[in-house]
């Protein structure tokens, strides 16, 4: 029984770091994408279903499975937005966290049985699994949060350089298309992730989207108002034939300006955070450390006296 149990944590730990690697690959094909969505659209008048199908190599059969699970279907889709806001574009990415968050999940409960007592009953090890259970389905949810709010922030970070180098580029003459292109070049290496991001939508337009829908679809992808702002302003522009490059350098004023108020304001919250790890963390142990050989002093002179009366 335990060479089972040995074997299935390996197997866990094997899908685990397997799923990871491959999800941390940076692979984004958007005139793949585009292509899938045109077919999509051509057979099903991109619907879900068209997604979960069996067939079409391993993880597809494993993401259709996985949903046939009541429930956990809308977990898929959550997961999936999730993913795609965190910067995890590739089509297999969806496979691949639900195997990582399975392989977790397994992991966990193996571990949680192997470690309980021998004699223990039944329903005492069952009840023992809730932890583990519980453990294993949140966490990597709350992982997923985190570098979906780290992404944001860094493309929130790079938006006010970023608009501000595309109103100068516009500025001499140059198609938006050839400027998003110039500016994607610059800026691959300072603000990579901004960067992918113009990219993708540069490459769905020369797919032959509409410009005003890829930006769209920018906007659903990373979920932050300034680029949502950015891209009406980009489609207005194109829509009433107004010039661009001057709006670009007002508003690339005012997200400087914001960043520079989150900035202050994260300053301002920073004295309110030591007060809380001052109290919680470093006042218990100076208490400890002055009051402490005091009490055993004190402690040392009360018997002292008591033995002396008794004698």
């Amino acid at each position: 029984m335990a060479i089972l149990f040995f074997i299935l944590m390996f197997a866990a730990l094997a899908a685990m770091g397997w799923s990871a690697f491959q999800l941390l690959q940076p692979q984004e094909n958007p005139l793949d994408d585009r292509l899938d969505e045109l077919m999509a659209n051509r057979k099903q008048g991109g619907s879900r279903e068209a997604k979960r199908k069996l067939g079409g190599g391993f993880l597809n059969s494993f993401l259709y499975f996985v949903a046939l699970i009541p429930g956990v279907d809308s977990v898929l889709e959550e997961s999936e937005q999730l993913l795609r806001q965190a910067g995890f574009r590739k089509r297999e990415a969806l496979a691949l966290f639900a195997m990582f968050n399975l392989a977790f999940l397994l992991f966990l409960l193996v571990g949680s049985w192997i470690v309980q007592e021998e004699g223990k009953p039944l329903f005492s090890k069952a009840l023992g699994l809730a932890p583990a259970f519980l453990l294993g389905w949140l966490l990597p949810k709350q992982v997923l949060y985190r570098l979906m709010k780290r992404y944001r922030a860094k493309l929130q970070e790079a938006l006010p350089d970023t608009v501000d180098l595309l109103g100068i580029v516009l500025g001499t003459g140059l198609a938006l298309d050839q400027a998003l292109t110039r500016v994607c070049e610059e800026m691959q290496f300072i603000y990579p992730e901004l960067s992918g991001e113009f990219f993708t939508v540069v490459m769905q337009v020369k797919a032959g989207q509409d410009r005003s829908k890829a930006f769209q679809q920018l906007v659903r992808r990373t979920g932050i108002e300034d680029i949502k702002s950015l891209a009406a302003m980009i489609i207005q522009s194109e829509r009433f034939g107004t010039s661009l490059s001057q709006a670009l350098k007002v508003y690339a004023d005012a997200l400087r300006m914001r960043r520079k108020l989150r900035g202050e304001k994260a300053v301002g919250e920073a004295g309110i955070k030591m007060v809380l790890a001052t109290v919680v963390f470093i006042l218990p142990v100076v208490f400890i450390i002055t009051l402490v050989p005091a009490m055993l002093t004190m402690l040392n002179n009360l018997r002292g006296g008591i033995g002396a009366s008794a004698r």
